[in-house]
């Protein structure tokens, strides 16, 4: 084929290939670059340079990484993706820098093993992300939605556990590999030049539509709620899905299913959704699970593919010429894509719940579980899986993921910003308990927009606390920034220093900032007053009948500040008074502000509380 001949969109799906070969023999003691975001951008950014520039023009370039064991991830990817890839662009993998054949080798698969979580990447935003199924939803994305029918042909012969890809090109004649967004804009793009096929399945059988439905982008302004997710009820006729979607598949719903084939389990006995910690923040290189039983469908695993996810689903929007890749992920963890800040990093949980609704990735889940049982029949975990058990599994996957998941707020771990170890012992909470009691922190003033700012707010109030003060710890139970986050203090088991009196009654969340005159981001009140509460009452740390009050309600303080004291009022779970608390005579009233009086909230260091 000649350069001339090539599309935009045939070119960024080849380009997809180009450290293939590197990734199967990475070059063992290279240097390498810190586990960042910030060096996978920089590597992209390397890898652009490198390609011609005839072909480097129009698109961008990114790893595909597949230099995996055999397994059923390997086929399921391969059948929905790789099968249609144009062949390797072909480049010499010493004109790469030993730091990118390193961070290559560190990145190259997603795994857990013996507590510790591997081909994970710290973000700006301080989350942790996954790589293989970033980039996997980003490869999708430049295909196009492409939606293969259910169940495929019976003539399609399955993969047996050991059977190996093709070395020989096949040919899709004229199928459209675009999406509603952008299918009008480039009525010309098609892939017409793939590669191989599974040397046992046909091409044919492959049946890809333009579009994807039920699949809408995602938004920013989009209330994350935990959908009603039914279960079938016995005896009921299940109607299997028909189609599955690409892009869902390959970055979440497939492995979603997988976690859930044990039998039925909750998000708080999966180990589904397990966070850790990094050996260090500045140049991190080991990241340990807080379970060391968790499962691959980790916390980072989420958020890698809910960013390919949502990034795909851009891509597969966007017409050409688009930003290169190294571009998009700079922005996208940054301020936001194009200028867009509804799309960035920290609202993945909000767009995710936006991008899909809770009956389509039931459908999603289901599908890839079908396709995967077809691709390989003896997978020891589906092999003899009714579709009736194979739909059980997906709406207990789907109703987790939506509600543990999508219907919680993103929380950083103490490690995550840099805590100093509690001193003493803590006192346990005897949970669940009734009350949510609104602080704000006043000093520092600056609401924090930024995880940089938000944890350096985060050290410095437990320094207060800890050194000036004497306590054990930072005060509160949790700090909500204006960066989509939560931080945590004491968290939901450790009776807190918050609420003089009445720590152990409730937990204590302040917002980071002085809401005297003004009030906080939109994003963190409806942290606050929906999805803290929401999450922890379905978890059982919170009584369904809990109520929220100010902190001045309990003691004699300005805290939470007028403005945002007014709103408070204002909730549905808002208690009156403080007389049906038992609160008693108020103490004293504070000495006024000085630079030793840290925060507003605070008042005498009576059972260690403001």
């Amino acid at each position: 084929m000649s350069l001339r001949s090539w599309k935009p969109t045939m070119v960024a799906q080849g380009v997809l290939w180009v450290l293939f070969g590197l990734l199967l023999r990475p070059e063992p003691g290279t240097a390498t670059l810190p586990l960042l975001m910030d060096s996978v951008i920089q590597a992209l950014a390397e890898l652009e340079q490198k390609v011609p520039a005839t072909k480097a023009r129009h698109t961008a370039s990114a790893w595909l990484l597949l230099a995996q064991e055999s397994g059923p991830r390997d086929l399921v990817h391969h059948f929905l993706l790789e099968g249609r890839s144009l062949k390797a662009t072909r480049l010499d993998p010493h004109q790469l820098s030993p730091e990118l054949r390193g961070l290559t080798k560190d990145v190259v698969q997603h795994g857990v093993q013996a507590g510790q979580e591997y081909g994970v990447v710290l973000a700006p935003d301080g989350s942790t992300v996954a790589v293989e199924p970033l980039l996997a939803g980003l490869e999708a994305g430049l295909q196009g939605y492409r939606v293969v029918n259910l169940p495929l042909d019976s003539t399609a012969s399955p993969l047996d556990a050991g059977a190996t890809f093709a070395d020989t090109e096949a040919t899709v004649p004229d199928v459209r590999a675009t999406s509603p967004g952008f299918r009008d804009a480039l009525p010309d793009v098609i892939s017409a030049d793939v590669g191989a096929m599974y040397s046992n399945v046909r091409a044919a059988d492959l049946d890809v539509k333009p579009t994807s439905p039920g699949v809408r982008p995602g938004s920013p302004d989009v209330p994350v709620t935990s959908p009603d997710v039914q279960a079938p009820s016995p005896g009921t006729e299940v109607k299997s899905p028909t189609t599955v979607d690409s892009l869902l598949v390959v970055t979440l719903a497939r492995d979603l299913g997988l976690a859930f084939l044990q039998g039925p389990q909750t998000w708080s006995h999966s180990g589904l959704g397990t966070d850790g910690c990094w050996d260090q923040l500045s140049a991190p290189r080991t990241f340990t699970l807080l379970d060391s039983k968790a499962s691959p469908v980790t916390m980072a695993f989420l958020n890698g593919a809910l960013d390919g996810a949502l990034l795909g689903d851009y891509l597969s929007r966007t017409p050409e010429p688009r930003l290169p890749l190294s571009h998009l992920l700079s922005q996208y963890y940054g301020a936001g894509v194009a200028g867009n800040p509804g799309l960035c990093s920290n609202l993945r949980r909000q767009n995710g719940a936006a991008l899909t609704s809770a009956p389509t990735l039931t459908q999603q889940v289901w599908g890839a579980l079908i396709l995967l049982q077809k691709l390989e029949p003896k997978h020891p975990q589906l092999q003899g899986m009714s579709q009736e058990q194979l739909a059980q599994v997906a709406t207990n996957a789907t109703k987790e993921f939506t509600e543990a998941f999508l219907g919680c707020p993103a929380i950083h771990p103490r490690c995550r910003w840099g805590a100093a170890p509690y001193r003493g012992l803590p006192t346990p909470l005897q949970l669940p308990l009734g009350f949510l009691y609104v602080h704000h922190t006043y000093v520092p003033a600056p609401p924090c927009t930024d995880f940089a700012h938000c944890a350096a707010d985060m050290r410095s109030m437990q320094r207060f606390h800890q050194d000036t003060r004497g306590w054990d710890d930072i005060g509160y139970s949790f700090v909500v920034g204006s960066d989509g986050y939560v931080y945590e203090g004491r968290g939901w088991h450790w009776v807190g220093a918050h609420t003089r009196g009445h720590n152990s009654r409730g937990f204590g969340v302040a917002f980071v900032g002085n809401y005297t005159a003004e009030l906080p981001a939109k994003a963190a009140l409806h942290i606050v007053q929906d999805v803290l509460p929401g999450c922890a009452v379905r978890a059982g740390l919170l009584r369904p009948d809990y109520q929220m009050l100010g902190h001045r309600q309990l003691v004699r303080t300005d805290c939470p500040g007028d403005a945002l004291f007014d709103l408070l009022r204002t909730w549905p779970r808002f208690a009156a008074g403080p007389t049906m608390m038992g609160a008693g005579p108020p103490p004293p009233l504070p000495k006024p502000h000085t630079a030793l009086y840290f925060l507003e909230c605070e008042t005498q260091n009576s059972q260690e509380g403001f």
